[in-house]
């Protein structure tokens, strides 16, 4: 027999019992097949069948893997042809090093409707890939990118494999990625840090047994809860500082391990959208808590200090500015005063104060009020703090020129019927709000000054024509924010004889064409703080408006216009005749009626 080939006998022999497997021999030659027709090839056993098997399988596999190699290579071919087609520069992001700073500047969301992402990002220089650099969303979101961080953005065609490289990098960033448009706080986080927290001492525990990942949400919760107004955190030699202004006072709450600064301040910018390799320079940026029912904005500022930085967040809660008009610590004749001028169709109310004296608060009290459906409110703002609904709302971008003189011009031809300007600042923005509220127009509007009596000197100042001011005005309220006493542990003071005789003399100087009742100076009665858990040991808890009206009369108009100008002292003279009470005497008005103290009333206002 040929060969070595065993007979079908010698096959038929073999143990059923015997489960060694016979050797795999080589296949016959062509020749030795021909050689006799009673020989058949060896039947290799199962086992070698598998392998066989096996081996075909894993070689489809890499030829399979081959071929769709080649095809990712045509279509990046493809798209990189294209790129020279269009005059467009090409990336391929296979492998390629994506930076966190600049993936956090498209959300995730936004990536993917667009097939966007930003791949490089040094300060200067951001560079975006897009599948469809064309398309006007991708456009003018490089626009709106290279504006609002003061960089040149360059837009890369890429493939749609380079898209999903990209866009798997979101699942690499850090825990609250969706940072990006805003921080997702639970309910259950704050229930959890909340219910840890009771005064500013447990906050301070909670921070000090945080990882870096939960210091800002601890820190957030625990503002929200105590209705802080802005979070202050700075670095400094030993530690860094945790801070809340609370009614307007800023309490120490925490110090944290100086080691910790650099993993928290990238946090901050991090979710700020700020540029975290630059610590050299001030950045402004903003991010959003997203709540069950409600989202508070959160502005952020950064600058440079000795031992690291100072950052600032400013927390915009909407229910700030949700009290309504009649809450607002008017008292009834103050109150029906204003109520006849903002009822009037045209003219100009104007704010005064300096800032956080809640001037933002009254006005869109005030807009609210006026919010209905048969009329059409334009607000003109630097920036749009608080979003309304039902309200028109324009946001000032000094980038784009887009000024506070140019945005009424333009909303004037917008057929308001009230127009709310943030701040008048210059000649031009006050020339064209009077024009707009001598044309038919109800213009409310803050200006920069310490009281009502300074406003009209201020705007003659600025070089405005008597005779057009004096027409267009309405009412000018001066205002300041005073804490008010705590309900549950405010008790009854004594104060010194220098303080209650200039008290008593404040008080007698209230005009009789006020509307007020004449105060019975003898038996004056004030309350104090002491101090409890309800208000941390403050003795105040929340604050409110102490305002002056001064409302234009026939008498004041004339002033205005014969003298051509007019100090501060003439306007308060003026104003006693025509029955305006002072911020002062309302702040004491509201001391006797237990609402705040005489001490608040001096630190803010003074005797």
């Amino acid at each position: 027999m040929p060969g070595n080939l065993p007979s079908i006998a010698d096959l038929l022999k073999k143990k059923p019992a015997d489960s060694t497997p016979a050797p795999v021999t080589a296949a016959p030659t062509p020749t030795e097949s021909r050689a006799s027709d009673t020989t058949l090839p060896p039947t290799p056993p199962p086992t070698a069948k598998a392998s066989i098997v096996i081996g075909d399988n894993e070689t489809s596999t890499k030829l399979t893997e081959k071929m769709q190699s080649i095809s990712l290579r045509e279509r990046e071919t493809e798209v990189e042809r294209a790129a020279k087609t269009k005059s467009v520069p090409y990336i391929s992001l296979k492998g390629f090093p994506i930076s966190p700073d600049a993936l956090v500047l498209i959300p995730e969301e936004q990536a993917k409707q667009i097939k966007t992402v930003a791949f490089l990002f040094t300060g200067p220089e951001l560079r975006i890939g897009s599948t469809q650099p064309e398309d006007p969303r991708v456009k003018e979101l490089a626009f709106e990118l290279g504006e609002r961080h003061k960089t040149n953005t360059v837009v890369y065609i890429m493939s749609e494999e380079s898209l999903s490289q990209g866009l798997k990098m979101y699942d690499a960033l850090p825990k609250i990625k969706p940072i990006v448009k805003g921080v997702q706080i639970t309910e259950d986080e704050i229930v959890k840090f909340q219910a840890q927290m009771t005064d500013f001492s447990s906050i301070a525990g909670v921070l000090e047994h945080s990882n870096v990942t939960d210091v800002i949400t601890v820190v957030i919760a625990a503002s929200l809860k105590l209705g802080s107004s802005d979070i202050h955190i700075e670095a400094e030699e030993k530690g860094i500082a945790v801070r809340f202004r609370v009614d307007g006072i800023l309490q120490d709450v925490a110090k944290l391990a100086p080691e910790q600064w650099k993993k928290i301040i990238g946090r901050i910018k991090l979710i700020s959208s700020l540029k975290i390799n630059v610590n050299d320079q001030a950045q402004d940026g903003r991010f959003t808590i997203y709540q069950k029912n409600n989202e508070i904005d959160v502005r952020v500022s950064t600058i440079p200090t000795s031992f690291g930085e100072s950052v600032v967040m400013r927390l915009l809660n909407p229910d700030a500015i949700s009290v309504e008009f009649e809450a607002l610590g008017f008292r009834p004749a103050s109150l029906k005063k204003l109520q006849k001028e903002i009822e009037k169709p045209n003219g100009m109310i104007i704010t005064t104060g300096p800032t956080g004296s809640g001037k933002t608060t009254t006005l869109y009290a005030i807009l609210r009020k006026l919010n209905t459906a048969d009329v059409k409110i334009i607000t003109l703002e630097d920036p749009v703090e608080y979003k309304v609904e039902g309200l028109n709302q324009s946001q000032i971008d000094y980038s784009k020129d887009y000024t506070f003189a140019k945005g009424l011009r333009s909303i004037l031809r917008q057929d308001p019927d009230i127009v709310m300007v943030g701040e008048i600042r210059d000649l031009d923005t006050a020339e064209i709000a009077v024009q707009a509220a001598l044309t038919g127009h109800l213009l409310l509007s803050t200006i920069h000054t310490n009281d009502a009596a300074g406003a009209i000197p201020r705007f003659l100042s600025m070089g405005l024509a008597p005779h057009l001011l004096a027409p267009a005005l309405n009412a000018i309220m001066g205002q300041r924010l005073l804490r008010k006493l705590c309900k549950e542990c405010k008790q009854t003071v004594e104060i010194d004889a220098e303080t209650l005789e200039t008290v008593k003399k404040h008080l007698d100087e209230i005009p009789e064409a006020s509307g007020e009742t004449k105060v019975d100076t003898a038996n004056l009665k004030f309350y104090g703080p002491k101090g409890c858990d309800t208000c941390n040991n403050t003795g105040y808890k929340g604050r409110v408006g102490a305002y002056e009206i001064l409302v234009k009369t026939a008498d004041l108009e004339k002033t205005i216009i014969e003298k051509g100008t007019i100090s501060e002292y003439d306007m308060r003279e003026l104003g006693k005749t025509q029955g305006m009470v002072t911020m002062t005497q309302d702040g004491l008005l509201k001391a006797l009626d237990g609402i705040t103290s005489v001490e608040e009333v001096k630190r803010i206002l003074g005797l």
